[in-house]
């Protein structure tokens, strides 16, 4: 039986998945709240982790550990930590925001084109205000990481007629957007769009892509949403890109620092919508990891290749 540590809230979700699957009668888990700490016999012992994040150090202390199951798509937090050896597999959960991630950015961009937030105030007060929405269909999506929440935005995308662009390294034409660009033409991009969307990952080379320079390449009268990593984005390049008009605005709902501190520039900068991180939540989605996980599961007692296995040196 493999010693395997569930090292979450919702740890039994997770157990529950893997009971019935059948599972779990080879497994030798443990359980143990996030702001719990397992004991040292535990760390010596397990092989098979699962968690959304662990203190510095932890994983120095797990010499038997040989897979990690993140919760998360991103996982910068992962490859970036010294303690994390070069034998332990890391797999991410992607594919887990397919559906509400695409759902959540359609929000955003009605919020931009739509009077509804505006009438929502009027009502407050009574007040009976005729506005004129911008329509979508003709406006050109520009997606800067065009992976699996991509394609499916872009398939949703081009029901409301927009035309969809992006960049990925891989050049291969995907369905419904009408051109993919590689990541050295991003600026292509950003000249032809009416909206800029970030879903890349954080890496070295993407750590600051959106900066002065890209802001001034982005249309005056582009929005910039970022759904992907708040690092993505100098900030007050952002800012300053927003006050002095160079661009129209943005919808964020990723940041550097978590919970976006109160006294934070972006709160108060006209232009700038502030999003409580909510582009991935769902109310399902435990049991759409816990889904994932099974599965790895399956292929790990099997010695199959792990699914959504993570390139360390690409960060994804």
């Amino acid at each position: 039986m493999i010693p395997t540590l569930l090292w979450l809230n919702e740890a039994e979700v997770y157990r529950q998945a893997l009971a019935r699957a059948e599972l779990a009668d080879r497994l030798d888990i443990q359980l143990l709240r996030s702001d719990q700490q397992p004991s040292a016999a535990q760390l010596a012992r397990t092989e098979i982790l699962l968690a959304r994040q662990v203190p510095p150090g932890v994983l120095a202390k797990m010499p038997r550990l040989r897979w990690i199951q993140a919760l998360t798509v991103g996982v910068d937090n992962w490859v970036s930590r010294p303690d994390l050896r070069a034998d332990i597999a890391l797999s991410c959960a992607r594919g887990t925001h397919r559906v509400q991630m695409p759902e959540n950015i359609l929000g955003a961009l009605f919020h931009l084109t739509k009077p509804y937030a505006q009438a929502t105030l009027d009502q407050r007060d009574c007040r009976w205000v005729r506005r004129v929405s911008v329509p979508l269909a003709g406006k050109t999506l520009g997606i800067l990481g065009m992976g699996e929440i991509g394609r499916e935005l872009a398939k949703k995308a081009s029901a409301l007629e927009l035309r969809v662009i992006g960049t990925r390294r891989a050049a291969e034409p995907v369905p419904h957007v009408d051109r993919i660009y590689p990541p050295e033409a991003t600026d292509e991009v950003l000249a032809q769009s009416d909206f800029v969307l970030l879903l890349l990952p954080l890496t070295p080379r993407t750590d600051r892509i959106m900066n002065a320079a890209r802001f001034k390449a982005m249309r005056a009268s582009a929005y910039l949403l970022n759904f992907g990593r708040g690092a993505l984005i100098d900030d007050d390049d952002l800012v300053e890109a927003v006050r002095t008009k160079t661009i129209a605005g943005a919808v964020l709902d990723v940041y550097r620092t978590e919970p976006l501190p109160a006294d934070h520039v972006f709160w108060v900068t006209e232009g700038i919508t502030v999003l409580p991180h909510i582009g991935g939540l769902d109310v399902h989605r435990d049991e759409i990891v816990a889904a994932m996980f099974v599965d790895n599961m399956g292929r790990f007692l099997a010695g199959e290749p792990l699914a959504a296995l993570v390139d360390r040196v690409r960060g994804y």
